[in-house]
């Protein structure tokens, strides 16, 4: 069952696993940093408080504050990292023209299984409890996966920027 969970150390191996099979290729909604992160335990232990820390405040100065998720799989105990999910609080301009208020991303292995529409249907429910009445969610104007998912969530078209789709989807 997918899920959305907040960053822990208990998921590292598959959370490292689940970053390299990324591997040159940026993982949206990650909140992949400067410099990247290493993949021992250690490593996961520094970003996953880094990460905890942007609900609060802005993890970079160009940054927003920001609820980071993993998404997940499986049973809680057993359950595997699959993909990441970033839910900003507010837009700055870079956001309101390209980035929007969710990002997210599903490691090659598992896509096509449904997890990112679960994935962003349990986000818009998150944004709701933010206060947000809509959510900004945007995709490349040549991923048809995202722009699958972002209109079976109710997404509604209100145009493309700089090479990205953006659409609005009501939280209520």
């Amino acid at each position: 069952m997918t899920a959305l969970v907040t960053p822990d150390v208990r998921w590292h191996a598959s959370w490292a696993a689940s970053m390299q099979e990324f591997g040159e290729a940026y993982p949206h909604g990650s909140g992949l940093g400067d410099p990247a992160p290493t993949y021992d335990e250690a490593g996961c232990a520094a970003y996953v408080a880094w990460l905890l820390g942007a609900a609060s405040h802005p993890i970079r100065e160009d940054w927003v504050r920001c609820s980071f998720f993993w998404i997940t799989d499986g049973d809680e105990d057993a359950a595997e990292v699959i993909g990441f999910l970033a839910l900003r609080h507010e837009l700055n301009d870079w956001l309101l023209e390209e980035g929007g208020h969710i990002g997210y991303s599903i490691r090659p292995s598992r896509r096509r299984q449904g997890h990112a529409s679960r994935a962003l249907a349990l986000a818009l429910i998150e944004a709701k409890g933010l206060g947000l009445e809509r959510a900004l969610v945007t995709c490349d104007e040549d991923n048809d996966g995202s722009r699958g998912t972002i209109e079976a969530n109710g997404g509604v078209y209100e145009d493309s920027r700089n090479g990205k789709r953006r659409y609005w989807i009501a939280t209520s």
